[in-house]
């Protein structure tokens, strides 16, 4: 309920300042547009509901991202992990149909252009999606949302050792994982996808050009690997997923990823 000093017109204004952070971190949380409006609108009522609980010690950015981590973490509990090869057992499929419904998206849908740069946002949230859930959602708050440590140990209700324990081992494994997979850093690299799928939209020399031109490949010669980690993650802490031009076209990658992991 509101308090003497809290109005509503306070709580509506702090909602519309942080509703578009709070639907994009339980976006990238669950790859799912459905349970992102199920879970935001769920945060919202708990936080009317709670409002006489919020005593200002934190500010009320951080209080409103506890009730969403707190929401979604009991909505992804019984969920299971992503495998590495996510986006490889989704690109068999599209490749199985011929690229039909993908081409159908990229062609009609309002939002279903594809651009390299989003999908390399689109790959981090499927990455991040193979890490313990609580890793996953702290490495989020830290290089996605700028959180610090103490605030996001008071929205995990951690100690500060902890959170600095689940930063370490989530950049390890996100790092790791990306310097095998992502032909972006390593000539070796299994996942190609960023190049075939723009060619919905590009021809080889066109796909060539624009991936010689990302930060992240100009950087791929570097040997401090944590450099290219977080180039990566200040390209991805400038997009809204639910905002961007292939927003339709990431969506339909999820759910096609989604219902091909839930058959196994």
């Amino acid at each position: 309920m509101l308090s003497e000093t809290f109005t509503q017109e306070d709580f509506n204004r702090e909602i519309k300042v942080h509703e578009a952070k709070i639907k994009s971190f339980v976006y990238r949380l669950t790859a799912s547009r459905e349970d992102t409006e199920d879970i935001v609108q769920d945060t919202f009522l708990k936080a009317y509901q709670k409002l006489d609980t919020f005593r200002g010690e934190s500010s009320f950015k951080t209080w409103l991202f506890t009730i969403a981590a707190n929401t979604a973490k009991n909505h992804l509990k019984a969920k299971r992990r992503w495998p590495e090869d996510a986006q490889d057992q989704c690109r068999e499929i599209c490749r199985r149909e011929n690229g039909r419904s993908l081409t159908n998206v990229n062609k009609t849908a309002e939002y279903g252009r594809y651009e390299i740069i989003e999908h390399i946002d689109f790959c981090f949230t499927c990455i991040m999606k193979t890490l313990p859930l609580e890793q996953h959602v702290a490495l989020m708050l830290a290089d996605i949302y700028a959180f610090k440590i103490k605030e996001i140990g008071e929205i995990m209700d951690m100690t500060e050792g902890v959170i600095k324990h689940l930063l370490f081992e989530a950049r390890k494994i996100m790092q790791a994982v990306f310097e095998k997979r992502c032909a972006l850093i390593n000539k070796e690299g299994i996942c190609h996808q960023c190049s075939e799928l723009n060619g919905f939209n590009n021809n080889k020399a066109d796909t060539q050009r624009i991936v010689a031109a990302l930060d992240i490949v100009k950087a791929a010669n570097d040997p401090n690997k944590k450099d290219l980690f977080e180039i990566r993650t200040k390209l991805v802490r400038a997009i809204d997923p639910l905002m961007a031009e292939g927003t339709d076209l990431h969506d339909y990658l999820f759910k096609l990823t989604s219902k091909t992991l839930d058959k196994q």
